[in-house]
């Protein structure tokens, strides 16, 4: 499906407010409306990363942000973090499968990256109710 370029826009901001808090999405689509350096940068995302991109066919929504949060953690691009593990468990990640993202990545993109992302998570996700076995120890 291809949309106008003004479509493309409105569609990325509806994208990017039903995966980001309220404020966040303010703040890009407000981004979007500014002059000066970088002015574009903001568009940029809204049409092609949230409209293009995270609308594409073969993959859900869920399974992306496991995707993306594997790649941010890899990148180590702790401001994206901050707002893709919370949008993650809106789009149905569980913070268990989160876990398990961090987990996988120390592997592959090293322990660092890894244990920055377990501090990003642990800042911005709510907090974890004990397991059974985590309470009984």
């Amino acid at each position: 499906m291809t949309t106008q370029p003004d479509n493309r826009l409105d569609e990325g901001r509806d994208v990017a407010s039903s995966m980001l808090d309220d404020q966040t999405a303010r703040a890009v689509s407000g981004t979007a409306e500014t002059t000066g350096f970088g002015r574009e940068l903001a568009d940029l995302a809204l049409e092609a990363v949230y409209n293009r991109l995270w609308t594409r066919p073969g993959l859900s929504a869920r399974d992306r942000s496991l995707v993306t949060v594997s790649m941010l953690i890899a990148l180590r691009a702790a401001d994206e973090l901050r707002l893709h593990f919370p949008a993650a468990l809106r789009n149905g990640v569980t913070q268990e499968e989160l876990e398990e993202v961090v987990y996988q990545s120390s592997g592959y993109a090293g322990f660092p990256a890894a244990h920055h992302a377990f501090g990003i998570a642990r800042a911005v996700l709510p907090a974890a109710t004990p397991t059974e076995q985590e309470a009984t120890a």
